[in-house]
């Protein structure tokens, strides 16, 4: 027997904590009567999301990476009707099968990764597990050793503590320099936010790297593909 949310997440649905939003908002059935929390479920249940079936756990398991242009939204809808990441996305999973692991705003470029399991992007996302993600930066300003410092140490924004595990420096451009930068949370606007912090504007700012998994150097901006399984075993034992 399973918690609902757990066989919801696993089924393709979400992060559990969303799952457990779904049955609060009365959106869950089981054998044709409205779940709440706690309720647990076996294979034999007929689990039902906004009235239709849901089957059990996804027995293949997709991961996808999309190269990000700028100027793209990280999400499924729009109102604006401005591109969505989810365009660039193949056709041969329904869109609402595809979980984004982790966003990206709609400035920043890079690597995304997308799955068709609600237990690995959990994983994948939440903070316990300690996936790192690495991001090259071109900011303006003065950089120096206290600022790097404070960013490895931690700074305090909007009641939150945003810091670095990792800054490397790398070319400088006239008033502009490049870093390579790692952190292990991904708090919104979280790279901008730092730098901003020490009076560094962030002029571009691309993911390359989410855990074991490297942006592909050969993957054009909009461009998609398809992990191997070996891949995906990497990210299924990352962190643990």
């Amino acid at each position: 027997m399973l918690r609902l949310q757990k066989f919801l997440a696993q089924a393709g649905l979400g992060s559990r904590r969303s799952c457990e939003q779904f049955i609060k908002d009365n959106r869950v059935s089981v054998n044709g009567k409205v779940a709440v929390l706690g309720t647990k479920v076996s294979e034999n249940d007929e689990v039902t999301f906004d009235g239709n079936r849901v089957l059990p756990k996804v027995a293949d398991l997709k991961v996808v990476m999309l190269n990000k242009p700028r100027g793209v939204l990280s999400s499924k809808k729009d109102d604006k009707k401005i591109k969505l990441v989810f365009d660039f996305l193949p056709k041969t999973f329904n869109e609402p099968d595809w979980i984004a692991v982790g966003r990206l705003d709609i400035n920043t470029s890079g690597l995304m990764l997308f799955t068709n399991d609600g237990t690995l992007a959990h994983q994948l996302m939440h903070p316990s597990f300690e996936i790192d993600r690495e991001y090259l930066v071109r900011a303006r300003g003065n950089f120096n050793e206290q600022k790097r410092k404070n960013m490895l140490s931690g700074i305090e924004i909007e009641d939150d503590i945003y810091k670095f595990s990792d800054i490397v420096t790398g070319e400088k451009q006239s008033s502009n320099q490049w870093f390579s930068v790692c952190m292990l949370t991904g708090k919104n606007r979280e790279v901008r936010k730092l730098f901003e912090s020490q009076n560094l504007e962030v002029s571009r700012l691309k993911r390359v790297r989410i855990g074991p998994i490297f942006l592909p150097s050969t993957l054009k901006e909009g461009s998609c593909k398809n992990l191997t399984e070996a891949q995906i075993k990497e990210l299924q034992n990352y962190g643990k």
